[in-house]
């Protein structure tokens, strides 16, 4: 099955999410055939897309991982 998630989180300024989207980056290289992850930065916002054909729990998965890097991220911001 097909599917999509988009995944928006705001902060303070421009320079915040540009970090953040920065931190995530390296997530986005090594992912597991099949699912494709891209987030960017777009002025205070971190615009985070996976897409992929699979099983839902992959997807849950995957999403789980990206918010607790992202946590991650803004604890040392």
């Amino acid at each position: 099955m097909k599917m999509r998630a988009k995944i928006v989180c705001a902060y303070e300024n421009d320079s915040a999410s540009r970090a953040i989207a920065a931190a995530l980056s390296p997530d986005n290289i090594q992912v597991p055939k099949g699912i494709r992850v891209v987030t960017l930065a777009r002025g205070r916002q971190v615009i985070t897309e996976v897409e992929m054909d699979g099983r839902i729990e992959t997807l849950l998965a995957t999403i789980e991982d990206l918010l607790s890097c992202t946590s991650t991220a803004e604890s040392v911001l």
